[in-house]
Order: structure tokens, then C-alpha cells, then sequence
């Protein structure tokens, strides 16, 4: 119900039903799929296999996709009915209550992506090179962080990229190493790459990071409550779904910079944490001018294209740095 006669105040008497909010939901993000699907297939399928970043048929990335596009809908759907839930039990608070909401599916989704996730779409096995395993779980408590193990991530069935990561909190963490890394990657590369991502556990990267998305989401949401409220409509009218959904979305578009800016400054304290950890500069350096070739990434960005669309420094940055500690 639209009006200006109705208090947002009293939103909580006419709360939509959960039914019809996840309906609605369902329909602005498969509106929103149908919109995207295009950009999304030229970007992640046909700019890849014609750049030669893609090992992954048509018939696999289809399914792959298929599979996110319902987890996408099953969370778009969960935290829609997260939101208006706040709205109907706090109409004027709503938005820090679904902000702290989403810090803490944050929280929890770090957990489970490893076990429940992430095997929907990767082939893990444990790492069957011994004596790298062993190098590499010792360099993990070596740095005060412990894993479960480390295992090889069948990356190769879908890119020709390389990567290594260290996933999961508590007793879901675990060393990941990409089989296109260890296919051509020395022992000592591997390892400074994968001490660059035990530097951001130990700095506590992952938990900044989100507490940074809690902040913008939380400035995001109240924005969203402004604009719906200016406009005089309930805040739980469903018929201004759309306008929620678009001044939330500015605000989280013009936080952008801000977001990878932070990430930025995390990159360059992980890259410092491997090369003290390791003391081996010369494979970081070989170690990142391979990954920047092999994975195609811009060297020299423009500044504005850094500022807004990159997560990492540039890799001649990086390797920079590292000819500093040689």
C-alpha cells in the first residue's frame, strides 16, 4: 500500500506474508538473471575460451551455472525473508538488525563453503605429493595457523588459471592447491604463494573484510530505508521492492572503491607476511610474473580502472616490492 497517510511506524501491522515476500523476491532476482545472463556468459565463457582461460564445455559451464543460479535464489529468498522480518519486528531499526544478520551468515558461511559449497562445483583429493604436503601444512604451523590437511583442487577442468588458497575457519580450514599450479610451479613458488594466503588469516584479513561489507551493507540498508520511507510508502510494502533494491544497490556501487581499496592494502600487508615467512623473494617474484601471465592480468591498469574495478595490485607492484627485500 502505497501513502502517504500510512506511518512506516506501523509497518509491522501489515507485514507482507513470508510466502508472498520470497515471490516477490524470486521474481526480482530471476528478472534480474534474465537481464544479466548475456553479460555474464560473454564474460565468464566466450572472453575466456577466446582468450584460452577456459578448459570447461558448454554443456559444464551451463550446469555450473544452473547450480549458483539456485543457491543464488535459495539465499536471495532466505535474506529477503531476513529483511522483511526486521521490518515487521523493528520498523525503525530494521536496518542494523538485517546488516548484523548478514555479518553473521558471513560468519557461518566461512565455515560451511569448504564442506558444503565449494564441492559442488571443484573436485577436491588430498594432496598426493608427500613431501610438499608435509612443507606446506609445517608452514602453516609454522605461522601459528592450523589446517586440516591440503588438497589438490581440480581447478584444471574448468581454467587454465592457476591459484592456491586456504579456505574455511576453525576445523573447516584447509591448505587448497590448484592442479594447473602444481602442474608447472616449483615447490618453492607453491609455497610463497600459499604463505601469501596464510598472511591473510593471520592478519585477520577475512574478518576486516567483513566487518568493512557489514559497514557498507548497514549504510547500504539505511539508505534503502530512507528513500523507501521519503517516498511515503510503508516500509514493508512490497511495491517498493524496487526502490529498496536500487538505493541499496547505488550505495554498495559507490562504496566500491572503498571496498577494494582495503583489499588492496590487505594484498600488499600478505605479500610482506610471505616474504618474511619465507624469505624466498626471487620464487615470489617468479612466483607472480608466472601467475600474471598465466592468468592474464593487466599490468599496468589505468588509475581509475585500479581505484574502482581491481581487488590486487598490480603485479609489477607486487614484484616491485619484493625486489626490495632481494
Amino acid at each position: 500500500m502505497h501513502g502517504g497517510g500510512v506511518s512506516a511506524s506501523l509497518a509491522h501491522l501489515s507485514a507482507p506474508r513470508p510466502a508472498v515476500v520470497a515471490a516477490c523476491v524470486l521474481i526480482a532476482a530471476l528478472g534480474w538473471e534474465i537481464f544479466s545472463l548475456p553479460f555474464v556468459f560473454y564474460r565468464t565463457f566466450l572472453l575466456d575460451r577466446k582468450y584460452g582461460l577456459t578448459s570447461e564445455p558448454l554443456a559444464a559451464w551451463c550446469a555450473d551455472h544452473v547450480k549458483a543460479l539456485a543457491l543464488g535464489l535459495a539465499f536471495s529468498s532466505i535474506a529477503g525473508l531476513a529483511i522483511y522480518g526486521t521490518m515487521a519486528l523493528w520498523p525503525r531499526a530494521w536496518w542494523l538488525a538485517a546488516a548484523g544478520a548478514f555479518g553473521l551468515a558471513g560468519i557461518v558461511l566461512s565455515r560451511v563453503a569448504p564442506v558444503l559449497l565449494m564441492p559442488l562445483f571443484y573436485r577436491f583429493r588430498p594432496l598426493e605429493r608427500e613431501e610438499l604436503h608435509q612443507r606446506l601444512v609445517h608452514l602453516s604451523q609454522q605461522a601459528g595457523v592450523r589446517v586440516l590437511g591440503a588438497f589438490e583442487w581440480g581447478l584444471g577442468e574448468k581454467t587454465t588459471r592457476a591459484n592456491a588458497a586456504l579456505v574455511g575457519a576453525g576445523a573447516t580450514r584447509r591448505i587448497l592447491v590448484s592442479d594447473t599450479l602444481l602442474k608447472d610451479y616449483t615447490d618453492d613458488e607453491i609455497e610463497v604463494i600459499l604463505a601469501h594466503e596464510i598472511g591473510h588469516h593471520v592478519n585477520r584479513d577475512l574478518w576486516s573484510a567483513l566487518a568493512l561489507e557489514v559497514a557498507v551493507v548497514t549504510v547500504a540498508l539505511l539508505a534503502a530505508h530512507f528513500a523507501v520511507t521519503g517516498a511515503g510508502y510503508a516500509i514493508s510494502d512490497l511495491t517498493a521492492l524496487p526502490l529498496l533494491l536500487l538505493a541499496a544497490g547505488a550505495v554498495s556501487l559507490l562504496m566500491t572503491p572503498v571496498v577494494h581499496a582495503w583489499s588492496r592494502h590487505s594484498e600488499r600487508r600478505a605479500d610482506r607476511f610471505a616474504l618474511d615467512l619465507t624469505g624466498r623473494p626471487a620464487a615470489f617474484i617468479s612466483a607472480m610474473r608466472r601467475l600474471g601471465a598465466q592468468n592474464l592480468a593487466e599490468e599496468h591498469p589505468a588509475p581509475l580502472v585500479l581505484w574502482f574495478f581491481h581487488t590486487h595490485p598490480p603485479i609489477e607492484e607486487r614484484i616491485a616490492a619484493a625486489k626490495q627485500r632481494t
